[in-house]
C-alpha cells in the first residue's frame, strides 16, 4: 500500500468515525429524552471517543498526504466550500465546548451541562454529519486532484 492509498483508507476510516459519532449522538439524545442517564452517558462517551479518534486519524492523514483540491466546479464547488468552511469552523468551536460538557457532567453539574448541551449538541451533530458529506463529495462523488 503506497502513501496515497493509505491516505484514502484513513479518509474512509475518518468518514466512518464521523458516522459513528453522529449515530451515537442521536442515540444519546434518544436515551436522555427517556431519562436513561446510564445509556446516555455511554452513548455520549462513545461519540466523544469516535470524535477524538477522528481527530488523531485526520491529523495523521494530513501529515502523510496533505490536503486535497476538490475536483468539482460551479455550484458543486460553492456548495462543497460552504459545507467545508462551516464544518471546520464549528469543529474548532465544538471541541472545547464538548470538553466543558464532560467536565460539567463529571462534577455532577447537570443543570449547567444541560443548558450548554442545548447549544453544543446540534453543532456537534452538524460537524459529524457534514464530515461525512465532505468525505462523500471529495472522495466518492467528485474526486480530488
Amino acid at each position: 500500500m503506497d502513501l496515497a492509498e493509505l491516505g484514502d483508507t484513513l479518509a474512509l476510516v475518518n468518514a466512518s468515525l464521523n458516522a459513528t459519532s453522529g449515530a451515537l449522538l442521536l442515540a444519546g439524545l434518544f436515551f436522555i429524552r427517556r431519562r436513561n442517564t446510564h445509556a446516555h452517558r455511554r452513548a455520549m462517551l462513545g461519540a466523544l471517543t469516535a470524535s477524538a479518534l477522528f481527530l488523531v486519524f485526520y491529523l495523521t492523514r494530513v501529515a502523510l498526504t496533505g490536503t486535497h483540491t476538490f475536483a468539482g466546479d460551479g455550484g458543486a464547488r460553492v456548495a462543497y466550500l460552504v459545507i467545508l468552511f462551516s464544518h471546520m469552523t464549528l469543529a474548532a468551536l465544538v471541541a472545547p465546548l464538548v470538553i466543558r460538557l464532560v467536565y460539567l457532567a463529571s462534577k455532577r453539574r447537570f443543570h449547567g451541562h444541560a443548558r450548554l448541551a442545548r447549544w453544543v449538541y446540534p453543532m456537534w451533530l452538524y460537524v459529524s454529519v457534514t464530515g461525512l458529506v465532505v468525505y462523500l463529495m471529495l472522495y466518492r462523488i467528485y474526486g480530488y486532484r
